[in-house]
Protein backbone atom coordinates (compact mmCIF):
# COMPACT_ATOMS: atom_id res chain seq x y z
CA UNK A 1 0.00 0.00 0.00
CA UNK A 2 1.37 3.33 -0.65
CA UNK A 3 2.33 5.51 2.03
CA UNK A 4 -0.02 8.54 1.47
CA UNK A 5 -3.12 6.17 2.08
CA UNK A 6 -4.58 3.86 5.00
CA UNK A 7 -6.33 0.59 4.56
CA UNK A 8 -10.21 0.70 5.12
CA UNK A 9 -12.62 -1.80 5.46
CA UNK A 10 -16.03 -1.01 3.36
CA UNK A 11 -19.36 -2.17 4.25
CA UNK A 12 -22.00 -1.37 1.65
CA UNK A 13 -25.04 -2.29 -0.03
CA UNK A 14 -24.61 -3.87 -2.96
CA UNK A 15 -26.83 -3.04 -6.47
CA UNK A 16 -28.27 -6.68 -5.38
CA UNK A 17 -29.39 -5.23 -1.94
CA UNK A 18 -27.14 -7.08 -0.14
CA UNK A 19 -24.54 -6.04 2.28
CA UNK A 20 -20.83 -6.58 0.87
CA UNK A 21 -17.14 -6.17 1.80
CA UNK A 22 -14.95 -4.19 -0.14
CA UNK A 23 -11.15 -2.90 0.91
CA UNK A 24 -10.30 0.56 0.05
CA UNK A 25 -7.27 3.12 0.36
CA UNK A 26 -8.53 6.38 1.85
CA UNK A 27 -6.05 9.11 1.07
CA UNK A 28 -4.35 10.52 4.57
CA UNK A 29 -4.77 14.22 5.01
CA UNK A 30 -8.11 14.54 2.97
CA UNK A 31 -11.07 16.45 4.38
CA UNK A 32 -14.00 14.88 4.66
CA UNK A 33 -17.36 16.89 6.65
CA UNK A 34 -18.62 15.16 9.13
CA UNK A 35 -22.16 15.64 11.03
CA UNK A 36 -21.07 14.06 14.40
CA UNK A 37 -18.58 11.97 16.46
CA UNK A 38 -19.12 9.82 19.60
CA UNK A 39 -17.20 7.19 21.39
CA UNK A 40 -19.01 4.10 23.00
CA UNK A 41 -17.89 0.93 24.69
CA UNK A 42 -19.34 -2.80 24.29
CA UNK A 43 -18.68 -5.28 27.08
CA UNK A 44 -16.16 -8.13 26.53
CA UNK A 45 -17.77 -11.11 24.97
CA UNK A 46 -20.99 -9.21 23.22
CA UNK A 47 -22.50 -9.56 19.93
CA UNK A 48 -24.94 -7.83 17.74
CA UNK A 49 -27.31 -9.56 15.33
CA UNK A 50 -28.47 -8.89 11.89
CA UNK A 51 -28.89 -4.81 11.35
CA UNK A 52 -27.68 -2.62 9.10
CA UNK A 53 -25.63 0.47 9.70
CA UNK A 54 -28.00 3.80 10.69
CA UNK A 55 -26.18 6.18 8.52
CA UNK A 56 -22.77 6.20 6.58
CA UNK A 57 -20.61 6.66 9.27
CA UNK A 58 -16.36 6.09 10.01
CA UNK A 59 -15.87 2.85 13.11
CA UNK A 60 -12.31 3.50 14.33
CA UNK A 61 -11.96 0.43 16.93
CA UNK A 62 -9.70 1.48 19.77
CA UNK A 63 -9.95 -1.79 21.56
CA UNK A 64 -11.23 -5.33 21.34
CA UNK A 65 -11.15 -7.44 18.37
CA UNK A 66 -14.33 -8.44 16.16
CA UNK A 67 -15.61 -10.73 13.01
CA UNK A 68 -18.53 -9.55 11.37
CA UNK A 69 -20.63 -11.56 9.00
CA UNK A 70 -23.01 -10.28 5.92
CA UNK A 71 -25.75 -12.94 5.35
CA UNK A 72 -23.54 -14.25 2.19
CA UNK A 73 -21.36 -14.90 4.45
CA UNK A 74 -18.55 -12.59 3.73
CA UNK A 75 -16.51 -12.33 6.78
CA UNK A 76 -13.17 -9.76 7.92
CA UNK A 77 -12.02 -9.38 11.86
CA UNK A 78 -11.55 -5.31 13.08
CA UNK A 79 -9.00 -5.10 15.36
CA UNK A 80 -7.68 -1.73 17.41
CA UNK A 81 -6.67 0.40 14.86
CA UNK A 82 -8.81 -0.57 12.11
CA UNK A 83 -11.01 2.05 10.16
CA UNK A 84 -14.53 0.36 9.37
CA UNK A 85 -16.77 2.63 6.46
CA UNK A 86 -20.05 1.43 7.23
CA UNK A 87 -22.56 2.58 4.83
CA UNK A 88 -24.69 -0.69 4.59
CA UNK A 89 -27.88 1.59 5.92
CA UNK A 90 -30.84 -0.74 3.38
CA UNK A 91 -30.55 -4.08 2.79
CA UNK A 92 -29.33 -7.59 4.59
CA UNK A 93 -27.31 -6.17 7.02
CA UNK A 94 -24.62 -7.88 8.83
CA UNK A 95 -23.78 -8.92 12.53
CA UNK A 96 -20.93 -8.69 14.85
CA UNK A 97 -19.38 -10.32 18.09
CA UNK A 98 -16.33 -9.80 19.79
CA UNK A 99 -13.65 -12.64 19.42
CA UNK A 100 -11.82 -11.77 22.26
CA UNK A 101 -11.57 -10.59 26.22
CA UNK A 102 -11.44 -7.21 25.75
CA UNK A 103 -14.46 -4.30 25.70
CA UNK A 104 -15.34 -2.64 21.95
CA UNK A 105 -14.10 0.74 22.78
CA UNK A 106 -14.47 2.71 19.08
CA UNK A 107 -15.44 6.09 17.75
CA UNK A 108 -18.02 6.90 15.19
CA UNK A 109 -17.54 9.45 13.16
CA UNK A 110 -21.34 10.50 10.98
CA UNK A 111 -20.47 11.70 7.14
CA UNK A 112 -21.96 14.53 6.29
CA UNK A 113 -22.26 12.85 2.66
CA UNK A 114 -21.54 9.88 1.20
CA UNK A 115 -17.63 9.45 1.10
CA UNK A 116 -18.13 6.34 -2.18
CA UNK A 117 -20.26 4.82 -4.14
CA UNK A 118 -21.10 1.69 -3.42
CA UNK A 119 -18.50 -0.84 -4.15
CA UNK A 120 -16.22 2.28 -5.12
CA UNK A 121 -12.59 2.97 -3.87
CA UNK A 122 -9.08 1.66 -4.14
CA UNK A 123 -8.16 -2.11 -3.78
CA UNK A 124 -5.15 -2.50 -1.50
Amino acid sequence: MAPDVIRCIHLYTGSDGRSHVDHIALPLGAVTPAKSARFEETAPGASRDWHTAPCEQFVVTLSGTLEFTTRDGETFVLRPGDILLASDTAGTGHRWRLIDDQPWRRLYVELAAPLFPAGAGLEI
